[in-house]
């Protein structure tokens, strides 16, 4: 089942690329929260979006907005990926059990064992605020967040 707008973001803990443990819950009250899930790290179209959100301006990694990236992958892989690519944001590892928070959010395609390509905006109080889901192949525009991101600071 899939988490709609409106709704209380499930909390999770995921070791980041680093094997640090990063909890949703740590940003409550915090930072808002750009949750996106993506199919496999060193894809053309996996890499090309874990780029634009790198790169995106204004920044989306500051003190008012966190990037939680999230895949399949080991954390070692995630390592290199993140090494390969300068992304200094958390890239997290839903490896095991087997695409459990994307299970959660309703983003793992289980049939191909790893997530779509989902992003959830996430406010300071865990809500959800905007979310949308594209098949694997599908990239998302970084450029939609910044809009919906922009509306939850002029609240």
């Amino acid at each position: 089942m899939a988490v709609e707008v409106g709704q209380e973001a499930p909390d999770f803990e995921l070791r980041n690329q680093h094997r640090e443990a990063v909890r949703l819950s740590d940003f409550r009250g915090r930072s808002n929260v750009v949750l996106v899930f993506y199919p496999l790290a060193f894809t053309p179209t996996c890499t090309s979006e874990i780029s634009a959100l790198r790169d995106a301006e204004p920044p989306l990694g500051n003190e008012s907005v966190q990037v939680l990236a999230v895949s399949c992958d080991p954390t070692s892989a995630l390592k290199v990926f993140a090494e390969q690519q300068g992304v200094d944001y958390h890239l997290l590892s839903d490896f095991w059990p087997h695409g459990a928070v994307a299970r959660d959010y309703g983003a793992f395609l289980a049939d191909r064992g790893f997530a779509t390509r989902a992003t959830y905006i996430i406010d300071k109080a865990g809500v959800v605020r905007w979310a949308v889901v594209n098949p694997p192949g599908t990239a998302r525009d970084p450029a939609d967040y910044e809009k919906v991101l922009a509306g939850l600071t002029e609240r």
